[in-house]
């Protein structure tokens, strides 16, 4: 039997130490609060009953905890806050030098917009900012149709765009750039797991990012049925924004409810990577559901979603988080070269 105070005492300090919510932090020290005073024997019985969570102060994620440490069982939360600052920690560099690292590997971003859906400029400024920024490559990456909010482009629109970035390549390799455009897609997951756009044209492009925008409190069961769905076609590269969450703005809304476990183990199966979205209002996925996707073996893309030339520079809050949850670099695509990025998965 482990100490299940000192286990929950441990996480709480963890996550103070990756800047995790304050709110995190504090479920974690009220369920240890909860605790002290309190013999082997009637914790033991109350685990037996299911009934730690009548114990005020202890919830579903804390239970789950204690009932690990009362089996003698290192806590999985712990476990994965653990394995996160042996990698981060590896070679004795901070976190916030680490992240810096990461940045500096980064070769490119795989998930951005042009003012041909909801972006605020053209394809040739989003292209001139990347290369100023140092990367060798961009991913367009504008909406599908059925996103009228966000002008998603149809599939004769899709057509000209890809025109548009062979001749915008030719021109910078014309100018002595080895930098490349790739042509891709924000298609959007529909609510059978289909995707939003001809199969043949999705074949077509160097990468697809799928992306739930609609229902998106859609019931658990049926959510996650639409995300494996989605994961298994083969058209797929990169899992965007998966829970869809926004943390900040006007728009502030929790993220949708699935099988993270599932989808994430069908994400490692199929070869798709899991999106760590940079945008400050989405962070997503959160960081208990990012350790999660590392554990199940899942590669990642890091990627702002910008909708503008100066959105390209987020690459940073990524790879904090990245760095913060113990991502392996060698399991991020976009530390790849062009070659490296398309043939994998």
């Amino acid at each position: 039997m482990r100490d299940a105070v000192a286990d929950l005492r441990r996480i709480a300090f963890l996550l103070e130490r990756a800047h995790e919510s304050t709110y995190r932090v504090r479920a974690f020290r009220s369920a240890a609060a909860a605790l002290r005073g309190r013999d082997a024997d009637e914790l033991a019985r109350l685990q037996a009953a299911g009934a730690l969570t009548d114990l005020r102060g202890v919830g579903e994620v804390t239970a789950r905890c204690i009932g690990e440490s009362l089996s003698g069982e290192e806590p999985v939360y712990l476990r994965r806050l653990e394995d996160a600052v042996a990698r981060a920690d590896a070679d004795g560099i901070p976190l916030a030098e680490a992240a810096l690292r990461l940045r500096e590997w980064l070769r490119g971003d795989c998930h951005s917009h042009t003012d041909a859906s909801d972006g605020g400029s053209p394809l040739t400024e989003m292209a001139e900012t990347a290369i100023g920024l140092g990367h060798d490559y961009l991913v367009v990456t504008d909406h599908s149709p059925r996103l009228t909010v966000a002008n998603g482009l149809s599939a004769d629109r899709l057509r000209r765009q890809i025109e548009q970035v062979a001749a915008l390549n030719e021109r910078i390799a014309a100018a002595g750039s080895a930098f490349r455009v790739l042509t891709g897609i924000e298609v959007d997951i529909l609510d059978d797991g289909a995707l939003d756009q001809e199969p043949d044209l999705l074949a077509e492009l160097d990468l697809v990012v799928a992306s739930v925008h609609s229902k998106l409190r859609m019931p658990r069961d049926e959510m996650t049925e639409r995300m494996l769905t989605a994961i298994a076609n083969p058209h797929v590269d990169v899992l965007g924004h998966c829970t869809g969450r926004m943390v900040t703005g006007r728009r502030k809304r929790p993220g949708s409810e699935f099988d993270a476990a599932a989808v994430f183990e069908a994400c490692a199966a199929h070869g798709v990577a899991v999106e760590i979205n940079s945008r400050p209002e989405r962070l997503d996925p959160p960081k208990r559901l990012l350790r999660l996707a590392v554990e199940a073996g899942c590669e990642f893309t890091i990627d702002t979603d910008a909708h503008a030339p100066g959105q390209l520079d987020w690459l940073d809050h990524g790879c904090a988080r990245a760095t913060a949850c113990g991502v392996p670099p060698e399991r991020i695509r976009n530390t790849r070269d062009v070659a490296g990025l398309l043939g994998a998965g």
